[in-house]
């Protein structure tokens, strides 16, 4: 379960996926209808990744509790997060018996829920973390550096690429111009 990205604004319902950055924010796309959206700095924004569920232990990231609703529900689609406080409660207890009762209000409960509906329907829960944990395995291995053959005169030299990036005309930083005033 792939959470980077997917973030949730405070006083604006349902997720957002980060789609671009901009100057004074970024932009959002949301999961559910595909609008976009600019976010700015003012706006109080969490990322799903940083997420902490309460426990009696030690907090425990929601990516952890959202793959417990994944499993107890076979990969379905959970209760609706509009049931009664007392249902949640239960259908919680049974998720992640180890919640702080205290300190997890049921309306944190119903947030979950509706976090994990919206990311079932969009496809982004289940199996693909799995393989992404074996793609991140592949590419762990490290890599070597390619020869290149380049031609010096009438001989040719093996030479190894640098690993450099290359400059452009595009990759230039732009200085902005300072502005006279008259005053001195």
């Amino acid at each position: 379960m792939d959470l980077s990205g997917i973030i949730s604004i405070a006083g604006m319902s349902g997720l957002y996926k980060v789609v671009a950055q901009t100057k004074s924010g970024f932009v959002v796309e949301a999961l559910i209808d595909k609008k976009r959206i600019p976010v700015y700095a003012a706006n109080k924004v969490s990322t799903l990744e940083e997420v902490r569920i309460y426990s009696t232990d030690e907090e425990v990231a929601l990516k952890v509790v959202l793959q417990k609703i994944y499993d107890k529900e076979n990969g379905g689609h959970s209760i609706d997060h509009k049931s009664a406080d007392a249902e949640l409660k239960a259908y919680f207890n049974v998720v992640f018996p180890q919640y702080d009762k205290e300190r997890v209000y049921c309306s944190d409960i119903k947030k979950v829920i509706s976090w994990y509906n919206a990311l079932h329907k969009e496809g982004l829960l289940g199996k693909k973390e799995a393989l992404k944990e074996e793609d991140k395995a592949k590419l762990d291995v490290p890599k070597k550096k390619v020869a290149k053959d380049v031609k010096v005169g009438a001989k040719t030299k093996a030479k190894e690429t640098s690993s450099k990036p290359l400059k452009t005309a595009s990759s230039k930083v732009k200085t902005q111009g300072v502005r006279k005033t008259g005053v001195a």
